[in-house]
């Protein structure tokens, strides 16, 4: 394999190696994905982002994410909003679709370094986070410390909400993994430790599947606000505030979730492949 061009890109400091694989393409074995990821020792971020040629004739580009471990994911919000960002100045428009293996994504450029991505819907249904059985996922049964009794709301990807009264508190450090990797969730999930200040602000704190704890998680701050909309403690818009910066999040009354928030570039690099090789 030759040298990889990357961007390095972030949405409220949830980072992102993006790699353009379009054109005749390339696959990124697991141990790629893990050395590009690691922050001492290779380019370091959240999440691997492959653009890739669209199969879906409706699409503009195909995004393939990374976590740090190799693992595939189904959706990352901010990462969308950032390939939105770089597709939509390629092609001069201010709105395009991005396929992900969970679906088509919609986006927009609203100005200002904005942008908004319809998430799809909120999947309540306890074979679609997925659970490992039948149960209300307004509440589960399942606990680690201080965190108890979450909502089940996938976005793409699965997420645990727990309601807590001081998200600061919260040492996700230790019960986040436990969550995560709880036999309940057969696929593992995001597991998020959620405030609601006010009708309409929300304080979240994330630990993401297979990256651990980041700055921001765009499909997690859907999930907080669907998990605090279904709960009654907020209404279906409101502010996320992550430990990055806020997202503005709206559950639709058509069951879609639509974000918005900004991108930022960090920088641009080239990727020697004796960075994995040599591994």
């Amino acid at each position: 394999m030759t040298a990889l061009n990357f961007i390095k890109m972030h949405g409220l400091g949830n980072d992102f190696v993006i790699l353009d694989g379009r054109g005749d393409g390339f696959s990124l074995p697991r141990v790629a994905v893990r050395a590009i990821s690691e922050r001492h020792r290779g380019v370091g971020c959240d999440q691997l982002i492959v653009m890739e040629n669209p199969t879906s004739a409706d699409a503009d580009v195909f995004m393939r994410i990374y976590n740090p471990d190799g693992s595939e994911s189904g959706a990352c919000g901010n990462a969308t909003r950032c390939i939105a960002s770089l597709v939509m100045a390629e092609k001069a428009e201010t709105h395009l679709i991005i396929e992900t293996i969970s679906g088509l994504l919609d986006c927009e450029n609203l100005g200002d370094g904005l942008y908004s991505v319809d998430m799809g819907p909120a999947r309540l249904d306890w074979r679609d986070i997925p659970l490992d059985h039948a149960i209300d996922t307004d509440h589960l049964e399942i606990s680690a410390g201080p965190l108890n009794d979450p909502v089940a709301v996938n976005m793409g990807n699965p997420h645990a909400v727990f309601m807590v009264e001081n998200v600061e508190g919260i040492d996700l450090e230790v019960f986040g993994p436990l969550i995560e990797n709880h036999k309940m969730f057969p696929e593992r999930t995001n597991v998020e430790a959620v405030e609601a200040l006010s009708n309409n602000r929300i304080r979240m704190r994330v630990w993401e599947r297979g990256a651990g704890i980041t700055q921001a998680c765009g499909s997690g701050a859907c999930a907080a606000l669907v998990a605090t909309a279904r709960r009654g403690l907020t209404g279906r818009k409101a502010e996320v505030i992550l430990d990055g910066g806020s997202l503005i999040i709206e559950w639709m009354p058509d069951n879609n979730v639509l974000m918005t928030g900004p991108v930022s570039t960090s920088f641009a690099g080239t990727i020697d492949p004796l960075l994995w090789e040599a591994s």
